[in-house]
C-alpha cells in the first residue's frame, strides 16, 4: 500500500521535513568529509566558496541569503577563508558599511579542484536514481523550496 500525503505521520521518522533535513545533512556530511580531508574546509567555508566561485564577489548579506546560513556562521566562514588566503575583502563603494568578498587566486584554485570531486561524489550518491528520476528529484526539491519561501513571505 502506498503512502499518500494525507497520511498523518505518527512518528518523527515519517515527517517529511525531518526526512529531508537528515537526508540533506547526510549528503552534505559525506561530501564535506572529502573536502575536509583534501582541503581542510568546513561545510560553511565550502558553501561560501561555492557561491563566490559560481557568482563572483558578493557582500556578506548576499552570502547569507544564498547559503541559507545565519550571519554569524557566514562571518566565521569568511574570516577563516580570509585568514587562509582564500578570500579577500574589499570596500563596497556603494555601501560603506559592507564589503565585497571574493575568492583570491588560491581560493579559485581550491574551488576548481573541489568541483570535480563534488560532482563525482554527487554521481555516486545519486547513482541509484535514473537520469529521469534525478531530474524529477531536482524539480521536486525546487518546487518545495519555492513553496517554503512563498509561505514564509506570507507570514
Amino acid at each position: 500500500m502506498s503512502q499518500s500525503s494525507s497520511v498523518t505521520p505518527t512518528r518523527l521518522a515519517d515527517f517529511l521535513p525531518y526526512l529531508l533535513s537528515i537526508t540533506s545533512n547526510a549528503v552534505s556530511d559525506r561530501i564535506a568529509d572529502e573536502y575536509r580531508a583534501h582541503f581542510g574546509l568546513k561545510i560553511p567555508e565550502w558553501r561560501v566558496m561555492a557561491v563566490l566561485g559560481d557568482h563572483g564577489a558578493a557582500t556578506q548579506r548576499t552570502l547569507v541569503e544564498a547559503t541559507r546560513m545565519d550571519k554569524v556562521a557566514v562571518n566565521r566562514a569568511c574570516r577563516g577563508l580570509e585568514e587562509r588566503g582564500l578570500l579577500v575583502r574589499r570596500p563596497n563603494s556603494a555601501d560603506g558599511r559592507s564589503h565585497h568578498l571574493g575568492l583570491t587566486s588560491a581560493g579559485q584554485d581550491v574551488y576548481r579542484a573541489i568541483m570535480p570531486m563534488a560532482l563525482e561524489m554527487e554521481g555516486r550518491l545519486f547513482s541509484s536514481l535514473s537520469a529521469d528520476e534525478r531530474a524529477l528529484f531536482r524539480n521536486l526539491l525546487e518546487r518545495i523550496r519555492a513553496e517554503a519561501e512563498k509561505t514564509g513571505n506570507q507570514q
